[in-house]
């Protein structure tokens, strides 16, 4: 038998990508297509415009396609993975009927109000997706997260019928559920001539984005914890039981069938605020990087380097994007005085990141009995070597790095593999897909001075600041 190929497809906030990967978890080639703009056409409503999840999916599968040095007989699967916690509206036929809903959209919070007399089927961006490759109305479980009717002890749909009532979806207008690593149909004719994926190659279902990730960066049941660098920043720790009631943390499915994440709170809008400063700081970050034949990114990161630990006393607390239920919640930049720079502002947001997800981890784990041995980084902002060290010291524990940081590809090539009998096992699959590039080792000196910054002050600073946030949210919003 010759060399086998899997196609990943990870559908993020941003962009559509589409990775062929070989069954050693090597990147062969890959396809990327950024999103539109959300759409914003009243308060609290977010809609990605027209088909856009589609187009872009061709887009990217078209450029994937075309890159592929092999033989397109030698692909042998497609595994899919999507935004979580979005809606689509859906007609007879299976195409939309209204731009799909995003997940920052206040309707989301709310169940499903049936106005719009062409819906005929309510699903999440993976069912969708999956119908338009393949034709069939079926979904992965492990995507329905929020308001939906969805058991999830059985990962089935609730039989109960205030259940159903509750959540205003009757049985007939949601897809049929499957596990992940499941075959919920093969690429059509129609779809294998819009994206130039080969036809009738099994899709095969994930779970949600973050599940897909946790799974591609090698998170399985232990010691470890994964901390995920996208447009939401959050983390990780995957078990066996599904825990219902919890303080600090909410239990989602996993992207291993009957397995659960336990998923901390977040950053909201967490690595955007690394473009947003880089953009802010403007032209002259551009011209220094230009001139030096590096990257803006690479250059605040040089300069950040410089920086003492700590930011000599600047702090930032990421709040760039308040939640629903807090929206007088404001990003702060406190601490300011002559010593501070570009340099001591871009360390700041990277501390600042590392700071909030390790009292968010803390409290994740008091509650689960749960003493770490390491965390896994994974997502673009994982290349920085600075930041993979600053998320070591200030955890006090080894900070691991894969080969492939942008996971998400990688999960659903490896749900693939093993739905198609590739690999034995999840723990197998991930010994043979997901590899190690490096790993940092904490600073003792910088972590118990990240440790007393922590205790002493910034995790206390929202507890000073919020009532001045409330008074300027009555003037500004």
């Amino acid at each position: 038998m010759g060399k086998k190929y899997i196609i990943g497809v990870d559908g993020g906030s941003q962009s559509t990508k589409v990775v062929i990967f070989d069954l050693e978890g090597n990147i062969v080639c890959q396809g990327r297509r950024n999103l539109k703009p959300m759409h914003l056409p009243a308060p609290g409503v977010v809609e990605h415009p027209g088909d856009d999840l589609w187009d872009s999916l061709k887009a990217a599968g078209r450029q994937a396609m075309q890159r592929f040095p092999g033989n397109r007989g030698d692909i042998v699967g497609l595994g899919l993975c999507t935004i979580r916690c979005c809606r689509a509206l859906l007609k007879e036929d299976g195409t939309l009927a209204a731009p799909v809903i995003s997940w920052m959209d206040l309707r989301l919070s709310r169940p499903y109000e049936h106005k719009d007399p062409q819906v005929r089927y309510v699903t999440a961006t993976t069912g969708y997706i999956t119908h338009r490759l393949t034709g069939e109305f079926n979904d992965t479980a492990a995507n329905y997260e929020g308001q939906w009717p969805i058991d999830k002890d059985t990962w089935r749909w609730s039989e109960d019928p205030k259940v159903l009532a509750r959540y205003n979806l009757p049985r007939e207008m949601l897809f049929e559920l499957l596990p992940p690593a499941a075959i919920a149909g093969y690429v059509t004719k129609e779809a294998a001539a819009a994206t130039g994926f080969p036809a009738g190659i099994p899709v095969v279902t994930t779970a949600n984005d973050k599940a897909v990730e946790a799974l591609g960066a090698g998170l399985l049941p232990g010691p470890s914890a994964l901390i995920s660098l996208g447009t939401y920043i959050t983390a990780m720790v995957q078990g066996q039981e599904n825990i219902k009631e919890a303080a600090h943390f909410f239990t989602n499915l996993a992207a291993v069938p009957y397995q659960y994440l336990y998923e901390s709170g977040g950053i909201r809008r967490g690595m955007w605020t690394i473009s947003w400063i880089k953009e802010l700081l403007g032209d002259e970050v551009a011209l220094k990087a230009d001139a030096r034949g590096i990257t803006p990114e690479n250059y605040l990161n040089e300069i950040a380097s410089k920086v003492p630990a700590g930011s000599e006393g600047l702090m930032t607390v990421l709040e760039w994007l308040a939640p629903p239920e807090k929206p007088y919640k404001k990003g702060l930049m406190i601490g300011f005085d002559a010593r501070h720079g570009a340099a001591h502002i871009f360390r700041s947001i990277l501390e600042g990141i590392a700071l909030t997800m390790k009292n968010h981890l803390d409290a994740l784990c008091r509650e689960l009995n749960l003493d770490l041995e390491r965390i896994i980084i994974s997502g673009g902002g994982s290349s920085g070597d600075l930041f993979m060290q600053i998320f070591a010291d200030v955890f006090g524990l080894p900070a691991f790095r894969n080969v492939v940081n942008d996971s998400a590809g990688l999960g659903s090539a490896l749900c693939a593999a093993l739905a198609l009998g590739l690999y034995g096992d999840y723990r197998e699959a991930v010994a043979g897909m997901v590899r190690v590039r490096d790993v940092f080792e904490p600073c003792e000196a910088h972590h118990q001075l990240y440790r007393q910054m922590n205790e002493q002050v910034y995790r206390h600073i929202t507890g000073y600041t919020d009532a001045i946030l409330k008074r300027s949210h009555s003037l500004f919003g």
